[in-house]
């Protein structure tokens, strides 16, 4: 999240794709994703609330990417997912914060991350807690987090559904809850190179993006071990809540992850080390 950063899983087609709305997206994986969603014209429109915003494929389909809902107050949709995260919540591509600063505001413990500045910035200045990291690389709480949020199209993070979930497992607690935003009644599981542009035509570099469908998760969360726990659709959008089928061992004294604001705001590569975030 970034609103755009960690996000939808698997588009290869050469055929023309129809037009619509698409999922938001907000997500890749290692490196790359760093200077992918840390150029202009994402971070453009992060720090000034506005679209429009795109995905583009190869094939020159454009996917609306909805910047201004991502930037305003969590809505009824979100309020519904938020409602039903357990324990200390960690929002993967956290775009710019509004889940976190909903939950923050709740008294919940929570944590976002997203490998462009100015999501996280902007997440900080919301008053939420926010790191500057990839999903894929090392974060707080590792294997103590109650849920995990794949929200605006972050199920394709990185293009690759099944890395993802193998991540997923390891960032949750034993029997944690994963709640991931899919498109709305399609059986789509499709991967492609994209890049993000504005109107003007400013492009981004190119970085490996994905979508899928719900019938399209739960078949991945099938093989990497997830067993489905709800669907639901709100405010025109789809999710799916899955939960870890790797139970807690008894003898575990693991404590719950820590909540602290972190960010590491001014550096182009992955923070060596976290400090703690001024006050917005």
């Amino acid at each position: 999240m970034s609103g755009l950063r960690e996000a939808t899983a698997a588009w290869i087609t050469r055929r023309p794709a129809p037009t619509g709305t698409g999922t938001d997206a907000d997500g890749t994986a290692g490196r790359s994703a760093d200077r992918t969603w840390s150029a202009d014209p994402y971070s453009h429109a992060l720090r000034t609330g506005q679209g429009p915003l795109f995905l583009r494929r190869p094939d020159g389909w454009l996917l609306p990417l909805e910047v201004e809902r991502w930037c305003a107050d969590a809505d009824a949709a979100d309020l519904e997912v938020l409602r039903r995260c357990e324990g200390a919540v960690l929002d993967v591509g956290c775009g710019p914060g509004r889940l976190v600063a909903a939950l923050g505001r709740q008294g919940r413990r929570v944590l976002g991350i997203d490998v462009s500045e100015a999501a996280v910035t902007r997440t900080v200045r919301l008053g939420g807690p926010a790191l500057r990291r990839s999903v894929f690389d090392p974060l707080p709480g590792e294997g103590r987090w109650g849920t995990a949020l794949l929200i605006d199209g972050n199920v394709g993070i990185g293009g690759d559904p099944a890395a993802l979930l193998s991540r997923m497992t390891q960032l949750l607690a034993p029997g944690g809850l994963l709640i991931a935003e899919t498109l709305l009644d399609l059986d789509l599981d499709e991967r492609v190179q994209v890049h993000v542009t504005d109107a003007r035509g400013a492009t981004g570099t190119a970085f490996p993006w994905a979508r899928l469908g719900t019938p399209a998760l739960l078949r991945h969360a099938e093989r990497a071990g997830w067993r489905a726990v709800d669907q639901w659709t709100a405010g025109g959008r789809s999710f799916a809540a899955l939960r870890s089928r790797r139970h807690r061992s008894t003898s575990s004294t693991a404590e719950p992850p820590k909540s602290t604001a972190v960010i590491s705001s001014q550096r182009a590569a992955k923070p060596s080390a976290d400090r703690p975030v001024p006050e917005a």
